[in-house]
């Protein structure tokens, strides 16, 4: 059975390998762009994206448009086997139209209206926006859609932010009328409303969260931030409508960026094709730990991957450094590959960069490019950078293959939403993101694929499914969840799940609410401890996972009631010792699991869920042991698979092969049975599926 999806495009189907490019900041200067097309070569890149940034550059008065330069750059690109992602400009738009249309501008939480400037600075409500928007695009479509360079819509480019003017408060409102079946009854209970007499008798008195408003009130907090994501989700949509009926076979992507504001899971649904943008800080962590970081990445390169379960495209990277973090590093020598090729073995079908050329100006004129203000191909970044893409121009039988998981982490936005909003047990710092991390970097750790998704998902195809921190969960989901481990499945949950419903007012009848059958426990109360305060999960003799050993847990404790479930270990100290702190619960055909702190210590994540995994029948990606910091990721065609073995553990390392018969994928030489990882070290290789 072939796993294998079409490539991105049948004019290019090979692995991507490209920039950010932005030429209207050179057009005095027209020997640079002869150069960059000689470089873009030299570098096997194959494509760029244009126009994100280009509104003012295509249309610098109001209804006077310029398409020449772009016309000259698109030709020249046919002419040299190049190709591009065609950006719609609605990212900044020009001064002309903020100045003659001021309701563009957004409206920040403090009810004050923005100035001309910066990046998103708009409202997705605006009609006039909206008008502008469609215009530009549909003239850019009708002009490039069957161009010979074109290969996809880029439209737009990181969407995020919220306006709080009057169009989007009666956006708001209107949407809760739909929401709440035009109750204001409904809505009220829902809020919870009648906390502080914060009791609405007219959709009219309701206003988004603001500083010096209401901002106490938890689900009108949610669905603001739900309605936030809808209005972004619904603007792109607009853009979408605008440009694909000039070329239906053009498929559109937005780029994605880790923003908090937007469920990217829903606004993936409108996508043909995922992209997201990877600025990892490689070398600079605060506790030195690459690995934890390089999991870190992997785990949203998974993530992103997992919204449409197919190939997905690095959007944006950087090839040295940037010029937003707290502290720039260059890259190390080793990791611009490895880095690039990480994203390849996560599921991504290109690598590609922010930015081709650096600005000679303005913010970002120190952001790490291709190409240095030097402007020649005789630097370390431009070798770095050629040899990634001469490794990608070898890689085309990958292009298209999958990346199947048994285990899945599920990860919901409006979950995360409610978590960071919720006041109580640890003020000073719940770390939703970083608790997902804890799990997720286990599985990583052994090699172990994992899909992220949403608690309305299929879980059927999985094995193993992990909750961590599953504050918010519905009823309905919380079924769902119940029946997929009476049918045969494993789950894990952990502290804090299992408390609020889907308007965030707490289940009633005890915690962990919907998923107290499937977890057989009650939770009594949950402690928040200081930064100071340490206990421990002390692991029972003769549990049925036949680990063993004391670790130390900290920041959260929940003191549970066995209710049909079994301790697998205990808490070691304080007045809730010998208290359960790990338990099981067999439900049906499937088991579940729940623990109860957080413990500090990687080698308990990784020891539970190699005997978890175990239990379940998973695969790992290589049958042998792994040193810290080294992972084994797979793609595979359902005939060949494709295995990238990676080093991020900042030593030399050696990795023993299971046997299987591997050939080296760039040489297609017979590997050894031990493979020698150097600092920063890769290795593709290649066997046959069983």
């Amino acid at each position: 059975m072939s796993l294998k999806s079409p490539a991105f495009s049948s004019k290019v189907p090979v692995m991507l390998h490209g920039a950010d490019y932005n030429p209207e900041q050179w057009l005095r200067y027209p020997e640079v762009l002869r150069e960059d097309i000689r470089l873009m070569k030299l570098a096997d890149c194959n494509v760029m994206s244009v126009g994100i940034f280009s509104w003012v550059s295509l249309e610098p008065e109001e209804g006077v448009f310029t398409f020449e330069w772009l016309d000259n750059l698109l030709d020249s690109f046919a002419e040299n086997g190049i190709y591009a992602f065609l950006a719609t400009p609605s990212g900044a738009r020009p001064a002309w139209m903020s100045e003659k249309y001021p309701e563009v501008l957004r409206v920040e939480r403090n009810r004050v209206r923005n100035l001309h400037g910066v990046r998103h600075n708009h409202c997705y409500t605006s009609p006039v926006y909206r008008e502008k928007t469609a215009l530009i695009n549909a003239k850019l479509a009708e002009r490039y859609a069957n161009h010979p360079a074109i290969i996809g819509w880029h439209i737009s480019n990181e969407f995020g932010g919220e306006c709080h003017c009057d169009l989007c408060q009666n956006a708001f409102r209107e949407w809760l009328k739909v929401k709440y079946k035009g109750s204001l009854d409904e809505l009220n209970h829902a809020w919870w409303a009648t906390f502080w007499s914060h009791t609405y008798t007219s959709w009219e008195q309701i206003d988004s969260p603001a500083p010096h408003g209401e901002n106490q009130v938890h689900g009108l907090n949610l669905d603001w931030r739900r309605f936030v994501s809808e209005r972004t989700i619904d603007f792109c949509r607009h853009e979408i409508v605008s440009v694909r009926d000039y070329n239906l076979d053009l498929p559109v992507t937005t780029n994605m960026h880790m923003i908090d504001g937007i469920d990217y899971r829903e606004l993936a649904k409108i996508l043909d094709v995922v992209s997201w943008d990877a600025y990892p800080d490689w070398g600079y962590t605060e506790d030195g730990d690459d690995a934890r970081l390089a999991a870190w990445t992997a785990m949203h390169h998974d993530l992103f991957r997992s919204f449409k379960h197919k190939p997905f495209l690095l959007m944006e990277s950087t090839p040295s450094l940037t010029n937003w973090q707290s502290v720039s590093k260059l890259k190390r020598p080793g990791m611009h590959k490895l880095s690039s090729l990480q994203a390849v073995a996560h599921g991504s079908d290109s690598v590609q960069y922010f930015q081709w050329r650096k600005s000679r100006g303005s913010s970002e004129k120190f952001h790490g490019a291709v190409l240095d203000h030097s402007g020649h191909g005789e630097t370390r970044v431009f070798k770095d950078v050629a040899e990634v893409g001469q490794i990608l121009a070898g890689l085309t039988e990958v292009v298209g293959t999958s990346t199947p998981a048994e285990t899945a982490i599920l990860y919901d936005w409006d979950n995360r939403w409610a978590v960071k909003d919720a006041q109580g047990i640890r003020n000073s710092g719940l770390k939703y993101e970083e608790t997902v991390l804890q799990h997720y970097r286990a599985l990583w750790e052994q090699g172990i694929a994992v899909d992220m998704v949403g608690s309305g998902d299929d879980l059927s195809r999985y094995k193993l499914v992990i909750a961590p921190m599953l504050y918010l969960i519905s009823e309905e989901n919380g079924k769902r969840i119940e029946q997929y481990v009476e049918q045969g499945g494993t789950f894990l949950a952990t502290y804090w799940s299992g408390v609020v419903g889907e308007t965030d007012l707490c289940h009633l009848g005890g915690f962990p609410g919907p998923l107290r059958k499937t977890l057989g426990i009650w939770a009594e109360e949950t402690e928040g401890l200081h930064s100071r305060d340490l206990n421990g999960l002390v692991l029972e003799s003769g549990n049925v996972l036949n680990l063993s050993g004391d670790y130390d847990a900290h920041e959260i404790a929940e003191l549970i009631h066995l209710e049909g479930a079994e301790a697998l270990g205990h808490y070691r100290s304080d007045f809730y010792a010998g208290r359960p702190a790990l338990t099981r619960n067999k439900l049906g055909a499937g088991e579940a699991y729940h623990l109860a702190t957080r413990v500090k210590d990687l080698a308990f994540y990784v020891e539970l869920y190699a005997a978890i995994t175990a239990k379940a029948g998973i695969t790992r990606t290589l049958e042998s042991d792994l040193p810290v910091g080294v992972t084994a990721q797979l793609r595979t065609d359902g005939e060949h698979e494709y295995i990238f073995v990676q080093n991020f553990s900042g030593d030399v390392q050696t990795v023993k092969l299971d046997g299987r018969g591997y050939t080296d994928l760039e040489s297609g030489a017979e590997v050894p049975a031990e493979l020698e990882l150097p600092v920063n070290g890769l290795a593709m290789l290649k066997r046959k599926a069983k």
